[in-house]
């Protein structure tokens, strides 16, 4: 069973995971074509956008797959 303050501590080591992933993220989309990359869906008609990053959610996913499997070997 978790107590109060073991609990806590999660939470806010979650909350530092997130924000930095989302200042990772934020800096990769500043510096690198990422969101632009040829697979990326983009329509654009008179009242309608859509756009869904397929190629950038692809090559995302293989890096952070990556990452994870080197940092559960140790």
């Amino acid at each position: 069973m978790f107590n109060l303050e073991s609990l806590g501590r999660i939470i806010l080591s979650i909350g530092g995971l997130l924000i930095l992933i989302g200042l990772v993220v934020t800096l990769m989309g500043r510096f690198t074509g990422l969101g632009r990359l040829p697979g990326d869906i983009f329509i654009q008609r008179d009242n309608f956008t859509f756009y869904f990053p397929l190629a950038t959610t692809i090559i995302i996913s293989i890096v952070l797959t990556l990452l994870l499997n080197f940092f559960r070997r140790f």
